[in-house]
């Protein structure tokens, strides 16, 4: 198998964003410099972090990382309400950033921002805006199983000629993304159907990584993760990977769901102007080339911003259409405890 290497997305200017973005030259304003954003960061923080380095350098705003998982920091940001630090939320999967908008503690993303994502990666309410996706993938071992044996749909997988045989990771919030689109997809009997046959399975792994493994082992044939994991992997040394292979259902299959990453400028923030150029910047040209050409391996959302060139286009993916801001994510919680997955 030939691993996938890397090629640099076209470098795109911010000549676009000068009505969004204060100062779009190197270092930004006087007041800009003496301002700090604290972000709630529940996505990868290298990504992040390569991102948020190329708004400071246009604007001269320096951000502080406050970083944990998804469900962790939007919970503790609703604990704190009105009395959060938070300027800017971003997360890795919609429900969590959701779970904050639920809340009433978001402002409205600036129109100019939310212009620069398409409507089926972002809510419709434009409390939050979509900056990165991944897509949901079946990995298999072909050692194990052909790709012709494969079952149409991830719903089948909870059928009892796959008891044991799919591996997934319950308890990260990943999966629960994905768990959240079969609800909003299929419903709720459905949905409870689907995750008590894969509760029965009892293949229960710790995160995406584990059930790739797990699969490049030959342990199960099967699990459910998202396709950056493989990427990564292979990109890396093939290590975790080189026995897999990955699968999409297509066809609008809760098991093609493309999961947003989100995010919010809070209502309290200090510096709600500053704010909003950080989430303005994260979907900007600019901000997606970063995102595109780091080793995230997820992809850019942003019209017209290209994603790693070893990447399947996100448009020939058949994905399912989801309104992000839909995804129920305390219903998820309660239908995995009712089945003992949490």
């Amino acid at each position: 198998m030939t691993r996938p290497g890397r090629t640099i997305a076209s470098i795109l200017t911010c000549a676009g964003m000068a009505g969004v973005l204060a100062g779009c030259g190197s270092g930004g304003s006087a007041d800009a410099e003496a301002t700090t954003l604290t972000l709630y960061n529940a996505q990868h923080e290298d990504l992040m972090k390569a991102m948020v380095e190329g708004f400071t350098d246009k604007t001269g705003i320096t951000v502080e990382f406050r970083s944990g998982e998804d469900p962790e920091l939007a919970n503790q940001i609703v604990q704190e309400g009105k009395a959060s630090p938070a300027d800017v939320f971003v997360t890795e999967n919609s429900p969590s950033v959701q779970l904050v908008a639920d809340a009433g503690l978001f402002a409205p993303v600036d129109d100019a921002a939310l212009e620069q994502v398409p409507e089926k990666y972002r809510p419709a309410s434009g409390e939050w805006v979509g900056f990165a996706a991944r897509t949901t993938v079946l990995a298999y071992n072909p050692d194990l199983i052909s790709e012709s044996e494969l079952p149409e749909s991830m719903l089948d997988l909870a059928k009892p000629e796959w008891k044991g045989k799919v591996g997934f990771p319950p308890g990260g919030a990943d999966f629960q993304a994905v768990v959240s689109a079969v609800l909003a997809l299929r419903g709720e009997d459905a949905t409870r159907t689907w995750l008590q046959g894969l509760a029965d399975g009892d293949a229960v792994y710790p995160g995406n990584g584990a059930v790739m493994q797990a699969v490049n082992e030959g342990q199960i044939p099967v699990g459910i993760i998202y396709h950056y994991y493989w990427y990564k992997d292979q990109a890396e040394s093939g290590a975790n990977s080189d026995h897999v292979k990955l699968h999409s259902f297509g066809n609008e299959d809760p098991g093609a769901f493309v999961s947003v990453s989100g995010a919010g400028v809070l209502a309290s923030s200090d510096h709600p102007k500053e704010a909003q150029q950080l989430v303005a910047y994260l979907t900007s040209a600019d901000g997606q080339r970063r995102l595109a050409e780091s080793t995230a391996l997820e992809y850019a959302v942003a019209d017209g911003a290209a994603s790693a060139d070893v990447l399947p286009p996100l448009d020939t993916l058949d994905a399912p259409t989801i309104d992000p801001g839909s995804l129920n994510g305390p219903k998820v919680t309660e239908l995995m405890q009712e089945v003992g997955l949490l």
